[in-house]
């Protein structure tokens, strides 16, 4: 995966005459930033709004799940954190300095990965406690929730390492200006970057296919209505992950292809067409940021009530501020509060 302005570069490859991409350009510049812009705002409040709930709802400690599903909104948190970035970044390009652009693709890449692998994780744990109920890790779950949180986290800051070590500033090259940039400072480390990137995902989905073709085989005949809802809720969170990111990975796949001596691409507008999908494709992956808190609300039982609950109180208390302004005064008070 690299850096939001693969886009704006003159494609190099072609010797006989200069791919311009003008055009694709113009597009980043004007979707990316209404897109993201948009997907930052929603991100921001569905994942804060997941972290409150559970805070005054739910015992984290209680439950792996929980502690799961509250990883992955900040997870989702720590994502979004790029948006703002990349918004500025298809505008104008980098206006920073090194340090940040090494600092926001380190977080990027970081709320990347840990979403993969909360996912996964969750989706190992339903199927553990429903193939394998005698083997449920429900005792002792704080600290294995904490331990196996911790593992994870420092896996993702592990991939993403290579993102803080190897980027930097570029100039990037237009038809009749210069912008600056941030990228991998070298081919071989993007296409490590990317590869990286694309086995994490296989992995997560090979992963993930196995346990719920598993647990959608073992829960045929049950009739157990919590633990439906349960795998149905983890099941849509993590479809609509996958099927968000395989469009975005197979381009990715492809830009790799493209950056060795395995091209599939020959022409100019064969390339133009590769950077349109990959544009496209970005924009309904990095969606997966704000969906989450939409599952919880639509799928989950529970959220449902605690959202309700919530909502419920804070218009019970706005409507007792409002009838409190709205009473009269005692005759005393106002004699004594009176300038006359």
């Amino acid at each position: 995966m690299s850096y939001p302005s693969n886009d704006t570069v003159y494609d190099a490859d072609y010797t006989d005459e200069v791919c311009e991409k003008g055009e694709v350009v113009q597009f980043g510049s004007i979707a990316v930033p209404v897109f993201f812009s948009v997907v930052f705002l929603l991100s921001l409040v569905g994942n804060t709004l997941v972290l409150v709930i559970l805070a005054l709802y739910e015992n984290l400690m209680a439950n792996l799940t929980n502690i799961l599903i509250l990883n992955l909104a900040v997870s989702d948190l720590v994502f979004t954190a790029g948006l703002p970035f990349y918004v500025m970044y298809h505008i104008w390009g980098w206006l920073f300095s090194e340090l940040l652009c090494k600092i926001v693709n380190f977080i990027f890449f970081t709320g990347f990965y840990s979403s993969i692998l909360f996912l996964t994780t969750m989706t190992i744990y339903r199927y553990v406690a429903v193939v394998n109920p005698l083997s449920d890790p429900s005792t002792n779950t704080t600290s294995t929730g904490l331990a196996v949180c911790l593992m994870l986290w420092i896996i993702s800051v592990g991939a993403a390492m290579p993102s803080l070590l190897y980027t930097s500033l570029i100039t990037i090259h237009h038809k009749d200006k210069h912008t600056q940039g941030c990228e991998f400072n070298a081919i071989r480390w993007k296409i490590i970057s990317n590869s990286q990137q694309n086995i994490f995902f296989l992995v997560a989905f090979v992963v993930t296919v196995f346990c719920y073709v598993r647990i959608l085989w073992r829960i045929r005949g049950a009739r157990s209505n919590t633990r439906s809802r349960a795998v149905k809720l983890i099941f849509c969170i993590v479809t609509v992950f996958f099927l968000g990111w395989v469009p975005y990975n197979l381009t990715v796949f492809i830009t790799i292809l493209e950056d060795t001596q395995f091209a599939l691409i020959e022409d100019c507008e064969a390339s133009i067409h590769l950077e349109y999908a990959f544009q496209v494709n970005r924009l309904i992956a990095f969606c997966h940021c704000c969906l989450n808190p939409v599952f919880y609300a639509l799928v989950g039982v529970k959220f449902q009530r605690h959202l309700k609950s919530m909502l419920h109180k804070m218009c019970v208390c706005k409507s007792n501020s409002q009838t409190a302004e709205e009473q009269p005064i005692p005759m005393q008070r106002m004699s004594r509060g009176s300038m006359y």
